[in-house]
């Protein structure tokens, strides 16, 4: 998609010196996609809590039945 937008130039000059990026394009597509990334990871946390595991529930004897 294509549109036009003003951006800080010293937030975008720091942001490809951090990231090692070379392109504005590069830099905002890594930028969504880490926003995307962070706010999948916050809904997960959201679920702490809700999720009730059986007494008996061991994670080791799952990784042994790999």
């Amino acid at each position: 998609m294509r549109t036009n937008i003003l951006i800080d130039d010293e937030m975008m000059e720091q942001a490809m010196k951090l990231s090692g990026l070379t392109t504005k394009k590069d830099v905002v597509n890594k930028a969504l996609y880490e926003f995307i990334q962070r706010a999948k990871r916050k809904n997960l946390a959201e679920l702490q809590g809700e999720i009730q595991f059986t007494d008996d529930y061991n994670y080791k004897d799952m990784r042994r039945g790999r």
